[in-house]
């Protein structure tokens, strides 16, 4: 129950930055209350060694849970959790190799933005977990209440799934 940082682990693959702030937790994975839908998100504390807790904390609620929307790097420890074995995926195409290596169960489509496989959504990077929260919304709540949330955000949707810009701009970097 003690504060947890979101400070960055050290990589140099980016500028040093000390910007962070402390979580404080209202519970721990094994007093978590139940839940109807559980979003995942993604970052680099998905590759922390100690994300053994959360990969076991979604296989135990998955089968209880509505919904599951994993983010970004997130939809790997939804892959670690075995929630995903049989279904389409797709995660964040700069950590493709590393992502999809943890799962091969997986049915995983790189060349698109987010997926819906049953109750479970997944999406690539970043803003497009903006892109798969709004999809999810228009599919539980209509279409003008998640047009009413992109433009109140003044957000620019995407809209169509397989429109995927960086499917192609990171597979020519990547061939």
């Amino acid at each position: 129950m003690d504060p947890v940082t979101t400070a960055l682990l050290p990589s140099p693959h980016r500028a040093a930055s000390q910007f962070s702030q402390l979580i404080v937790p209202t519970c721990t994975f094994e007093t978590a209350p139940s839940l109807d839908l559980l979003i995942v998100p993604g970052g680099q504390g998905t590759r922390d060694p100690k994300i053994s807790k959360a990969v076991s904390f979604v296989t135990r609620v998955y089968p209880s849970l509505q919904q599951l929307i994993a983010v970004c790097t997130g939809v790997g420890i939804a892959a670690q959790a075995g929630v995903l074995d049989g279904k389409r995926a797709t995660t964040n195409k700069l950590s493709w190799d590393s992502t999809v290596a943890l799962r091969p169960e997986v049915d995983w489509v790189y060349q698109s933005r987010w997926i819906c496989d049953g109750n479970i959504w997944t999406s690539s990077g970043i803003s497009a977990g903006i892109d798969v929260t709004l999809a999810w919304i228009e599919s539980s709540y209509g279409e003008t209440t998640a047009t009413a949330i992109a433009n109140r955000m003044e957000y620019v949707r995407a809209t169509d799934p397989s429109q995927d810009p960086f499917a192609t701009l990171y597979k020519k970097e990547t061939s």
